[in-house]
């Protein structure tokens, strides 16, 4: 069980339940650690200096919550794989990474973050009496 009482991808659990569950300053630091991940990561190699400005505040934002640091590592791999931004999104990844990520848990994220990649491509949904008539 993850400290904040979810259930945690590294034990295998359901990720899908783990987000739904967060307290909202979770999800807050999530969007503030992609952004800051995110904002940091370009076309080119980061230089010394920089890597380490952006891991320092990647660091100083997640104050020891290395779950979070995974599951933003996790999401930007899986749901970028095969995709044009994938080395931004990997660059951002070994950020978090470098930051302090749960190693363990990144593989489910990964995972996660397909499987929302998947989703996000499906048709929208609608109920077949909502449909027109085929002609």
């Amino acid at each position: 069980m993850h400290p904040t009482g979810c259930i945690s991808p590294a034990t295998g659990g359901h990720i899908e339940r783990v987000t739904e569950n967060r307290p909202a300053a979770d999800r807050i630091l999530i969007a503030q650690l992609t952004g800051a991940a995110r904002h940091h990561v370009g076309w080119r190699e980061l230089t010394e200096a920089e890597e380490a400005a952006a891991v320092a505040e990647l660091r100083e934002l997640a104050a020891g919550r290395a779950d979070l640091l995974a599951q933003v590592a996790g999401l930007a791999e899986g749901f970028s794989d095969g995709e044009l931004d994938e080395p931004l999104a990997r660059q951002a990844a070994q950020l978090c990474r470098k930051a302090g990520a749960d190693p363990e848990a990144i593989a489910a994220w990964v995972e996660e973050g397909r499987r929302r990649r998947a989703a996000a491509r499906m048709p929208p949904f609608s109920a077949p009496h909502y449909r027109r008539p085929s002609t």
